[in-house]
């Protein structure tokens, strides 16, 4: 028997439980202990640095993610732009908050705001353009009558399906030539930095204070 190897998955199994402390020990899988492997060892080489462009000069990794983060943001505003052109829609946002309202139906306006991750007054903009298309109507509230609720129109549905095509494409190729693989491990990264990012973005702090007390509340 190779006690050697059953040493390794031993401590294998002891780094998978250290990395996730609240899991329910009892109710783990070996689907568990398997896809957690599959995430973190089944890249070419974990211990490998990749090449950036300034590496050389001192360029940190976190300005290299900001950096590429930007630039992803504007290749797929480039997309979207070409999926809609010579259509009813005067901006991406507009039809990414009829894609809000018809798939998670009837909210506030703050509440679709706050899913798009704008400012208020930005997401008021577009909401009000909604409106005034007869995409979007809205009503008051039965639960809070000071507040406005938005329900996405029959014409709203229409001039959305009528564009889907192209925007599933534009959607689609955002993502380029990566396996099935990669965009699992690149979604579980983003989920990771979005969660960490949302509790942040929900305190609605004042724009002065934001990075100071994001860096304080964060230990960064």
């Amino acid at each position: 028997m190779n006690y050697n190897l059953i040493k390794d998955i031993l401590d294998l199994f002891v780094e998978f439980e250290n990395q996730n402390p609240g899991l329910n020990k009892s109710a783990v899988t070996i689907d568990d202990f398997k896809k957690w492997i599959v995430i973190n060892y089944n890249a070419e080489d974990l211990t490998t640095e990749p090449n950036w462009e300034g590496k050389e000069k001192g360029r940190s990794p976190e300005s290299v993610i900001n950096t590429l983060i930007v630039h992803m943001n504007r290749y797929a505003k480039s997309y979207s732009r070409s999926a809609i052109f010579g259509s009813d829609f005067s901006s991406q946002e507009d039809f990414i908050y009829l894609i809000n309202l018809k798939a998670f139906g009837d909210m506030t306006k703050m509440d679709l705001i706050k899913k798009n991750v704008h400012e208020k007054p930005v997401g008021m903009q577009i909401i009000n353009r909604l409106i005034s298309k007869g995409w979007v109507n809205q009503m008051a509230s039965e639960i809070d009558k000071r507040s406005k609720v938005l329900k996405i129109t029959d014409r709203g549905i229409q001039v959305l399906d009528k564009q889907m095509d192209k925007i599933r494409k534009a959607t689609e190729i955002v993502t380029g030539d990566l396996t099935q693989n990669e965009k699992m491990e690149l979604i579980r990264l983003l989920n990771k930095l979005n969660d960490f990012h949302k509790s942040i973005y929900d305190k609605n702090i004042e724009p002065e204070y934001l990075l100071e007390k994001a860096l304080k509340n964060t230990n960064l």
